[in-house]
């Protein structure tokens, strides 16, 4: 391990780390149990614009806090105390999974409803988010045993 991953204090990092994935956790749930099933409420005439808006929007809350969870899941694989290493790898994996099904799944049905206004595509975001929204999840449970340790 190099010096400066072994100077970074483990709570800090464990902290940081729990904080930007349990804000990402919850988003994550707004999203799929209220705004994307509220795409089907919105006119079909406006739904483009609608569409553009919304990923112009969400993007700026949501990709960089992805960016630092990335960094931040890395550093915590890399210097997670001994016993914690299987906690540490597992929400790495979760997150891999995260950004599959964002960029293979979800991005690709936000693409076609750029163009307009198609229940069966807003279906297959609602159903295919529901993989990113249980990864998250994991990730959340993950974040939070490795501050356990923290409390005693």
């Amino acid at each position: 391990m190099t010096n400066w991953l072994q100077a970074l204090p483990w709570p800090a990092l464990a902290i940081a780390h729990a904080a930007v994935t349990l804000y990402l956790c919850g988003l994550i749930w707004t999203i799929q149990v209220v705004h994307y099933p509220l795409f089907l409420a919105v006119g079909e005439v406006q739904f483009a614009a609608y569409e553009r808006a919304h990923c112009r929007r969400i993007g700026a809350i949501v990709m960089v806090p992805m960016l630092l969870e990335a960094a931040l899941v890395g550093l915590v694989w890399l210097r997670a105390p001994a016993a914690h290493a299987a906690t540490a790898a597992i929400g790495a994996v979760l997150l891999a999974v995260v950004w599959a099904s964002t960029f293979l799944l979800q991005v690709p049905c936000h693409h076609r409803l750029e163009q307009g206004y198609e229940a069966a595509a807003i279906r297959r975001l609602v159903a295919t988010n529901w993989l990113r929204t249980l990864a998250w999840s994991g990730r959340g449970a993950c974040a939070t045993a490795l501050l356990w340790p923290l409390a005693a």
